[in-house]
């Protein structure tokens, strides 16, 4: 028998699995895999989900442990030793030269001895700089990295939520070097220094050239916005500039301290500059500091407000160039997987120019769903990155959904997952619902709840499972969560269990009483006026609930998403934002966007629009217009401004992940092969 044990001895020497528990293969008559149980609960699908690098572990052992057992039962045909049968390694953490980051990644040994690393093209773009260029064969991806024409071109494969690229040849050439340790890989890449950093002018803006004497790992985080000095002459009525934003350029090299120096910022002079602007003498200065940490280079720039950098590399020599422009972003076509596109570049709609990034998803593709995604499982409370959501759920690919009260993390909007009602509708806003057959519905939403009993005229259920607070009777069931904690003063809570009324409770104070919701019932929130309901539901009170949508076509989809407002439908542009009960501030607010959509081919899309070359982000008008633009036959708005974020394989392709506030909840693509 071949069994697959977790052992943390010296014998251990074909692998190490999740956690850093070696693996090893013991001569026996049949396979056994001993992993942990995992719990699935049918109510709640997503309550426990299992670790991406745990899924991935549990995927390849089992094809090498069919591969062992055929070996075994048939070893004319398959003559490999069993002793050759080598686990695969793989881990979430990265140790680049020292320093810890997050990061997928399996490591493999073959039969010939040889061991090939495969990581996720995510950490490779964003930890290492690695470009990857635009390709149409989701497996062979093109990148470039201080590289000559041709650029090199990596195997890629695709495994529980993250596209790995195999980087062993390239990490060879490079001189990098790699090791395996537990859950960590850790990568030691050949010592460089920056000679120089020059600056220019471009008929676009500024230039920043960096000469390095070998290539090296680099990346970019974007800061916040900079404080710029008071000026006493100025008058108090003038509107302020927008201000710069701090870019953070990081290079895993060292250099010289007159270098350094030369970008040091000088000490106030004067008790008013003292007090004015402590560290920089001026916040227009491209280049604000150049610090050594850790034997790392920061260069802290200052970027004026719409123009953002573009980072290329050079090889012969090696130079990272950074130019800022108004029109940064850079055009991208990649077909990351089959029925899964990745595409960004400049959209324009009429004399302005935005820059989108968008992922066209073919649901009619063997194995791609989509799902509401939640940020905490198991209540309606909590709030997170769509970064962290998604691998959570596994998801290949996600964008934020629908609103929510950051303060209380509170759902503000219609969520429903397999027909049933997570946080339901309000304001009659724009919705998307859908099925897993690939179609899809837009509309504006209501949702007709009633309360019916025998002795008393109906009465109607204003929201269900909802942070949003209004008089009169709200319902909350066990998707809420465990307890019910009352969102105001002095309602009456009636509870509700096998369809007969079982008690009624003062809600007190806000905040205060935790109400347990029962598994067998729900709870009815009598708020303001509609406390004088009480006395006509007395204690024994059979009751029960009839339900509808409006538009009535939304009841035959298990999974719908609200946000709003609608933007196009039929190809025409709806959009009426004071309809569906949105602030004028709202309106005509230009910000970061975000939107999903079908298109003529039966695809969806799901974008993220920034500020526009030059300037702020779109209206909600403009945004209509750029969806009209793009061929959205039915178009969404989703939560925007820091919401917007646009999640594919461990990465976030939109913006800094440190600028991406957390959200409520998402839509996440899955890929599952048959």
């Amino acid at each position: 028998m071949v069994t697959l044990v977790q052992k943390s001895g010296r014998d251990s020497l074909l692998g190490t699995g999740e956690m850093g528990k070696r693996i090893t293969v013991k001569s026996q008559e049949s396979i056994k895999v001993k992993m942990p149980m995992i719990v699935i609960n049918k109510r709640r699908l997503f309550r426990y989900s299992v670790s991406p690098m745990l899924s991935i572990a549990l995927c390849l052992i089992s094809t090498y442990a069919t591969n062992a057992k055929q070996s075994l039962t048939n070893p004319q045909t398959h003559p490999t030793v069993v002793s050759q049968l080598l686990i695969p390694s793989s881990g979430t953490q990265i140790t680049l030269n020292g320093k810890t980051l997050s990061g997928a990644w399996i490591q493999q040994q073959g039969t010939s001895g040889k061991i090939t690393t495969h990581l996720s093209d995510g950490a490779l773009r964003q930890l290492m700089g690695v470009d990857l260029l635009n390709t149409t064969n989701p497996e062979l991806q093109p990148v470039e990295w201080f590289s000559s024409i041709p650029s090199p071109t990596l195997k890629a494969k695709l495994l529980r939520g993250y596209r790995y690229l195999d980087i062993s040849n390239f990490a060879q050439t490079s001189g990098w070097q790699m090791q395996a340790n537990g859950n960590t890989l850790v990568i030691s890449t050949p010592p460089a220094k920056i000679n120089n950093i020059r600056q220019g002018k471009q008929t676009w803006g500024d230039r920043l050239v960096i000469d390095l004497d070998s290539p090296t790992p680099w990346k970019i985080t974007q800061g916040q916005p900079i404080k710029r000095p008071v000026n006493p002459n100025a008058p108090v009525s003038q509107p302020p500039a927008p201000p710069n934003r701090e870019w953070i350029i990081t290079l895993d090299s060292t250099a010289d301290h007159g270098l350094i120096q030369l970008y040091t910022p000088q000490p106030p002079t004067t008790p008013d500059q003292s007090k004015q602007l402590p560290l920089a003498s001026n916040p227009d200065a491209l280049i604000q500091k150049v610090e050594m940490v850790s034997n790392q280079t920061n260069i802290r720039l200052s970027v004026p407000f719409g123009s953002s950098p573009r980072i290329t590399t050079l090889a012969n020599p090696n130079r990272l160039v950074i130019d800022i422009r108004p029109d940064a972003l850079v055009a991208r076509d990649i077909t990351w997987s089959q029925g899964l596109r990745w595409q960004q570049r400049l959209i324009n709609s009429g004399t302005e120019s935005f820059p989108v990034v968008w992922l066209e998803i073919n649901p009619q593709m063997v194995g791609l769903t989509l799902r509401p995604m939640l940020a905490n499982p198991e209540s309606q409370t909590g709030i997170s990155p769509l970064i962290q959501t998604a691998q959570r759920y596994l998801a290949v690919a996600g964008i934020n959904g629908g609103y929510f009260n950051r303060n209380n993390k509170l759902p503000l909007g219609a969520v429903r997952r397999d027909h049933q009602w997570m946080s339901g509708p309000i304001l009659n806003r724009g919705a998307i619902a859908w099925n897993n057959n690939g179609e899809f519905y837009f509309g504006r939403l209501t949702l007709n709840e009633t309360l019916n009993s025998t002795n008393n005229q109906p009465l109607p259920i204003l929201f269900l499972n909802s942070g949003y607070v209004q008089n009169g009777i709200a319902r909350y069931t066990p998707t809420w969560g465990s307890t019910y904690t009352p969102l105001t003063d002095n309602e009456i809570i009636l509870i509700v269990q096998k369809d007969q009324i079982t008690n009624h409770l003062p809600g007190g104070k806000v905040s205060v009483t935790h109400v347990p919701i029962p598994a067998n019932g729900y709870l009815l929130t009598l708020r303001g006026t509609a406390t004088t309901n009480a006395a006509k539901l007395p204690i024994g009170t059979k009751v029960s609930i009839s339900s509808s949508t409006t538009p009535a076509d939304f009841s035959r989809y298990p999974h719908i998403i609200g946000a709003g407002p609608l933007l196009v439908q039929n190809r025409q542009i709806v959009l009426d934002a004071k309809d569906e009960k949105f602030s004028n501030a709202f309106i005509t607010e230009r910000a970061v966007r975000s939107a999903i959509c079908t298109t003529t081919t039966g695809n969806l899309m799901i974008a993220a629009v920034h500020n526009r070359a030059g300037g702020p982000g779109p209206n909600l008008a403009e945004h209509a217009q750029l969806m009209q633009v793009m061929g959205c036959v039915n178009a969404l708005n989703l939560d925007g401004g820091s919401s917007t974020s646009l999640y594919l394989g461990g990465q976030l392709l939109d913006r800094s992940p440190n600028t991406a506030a957390r959200v409520h909840n998402g839509i996440g693509i899955f890929l599952n092969p048959r």
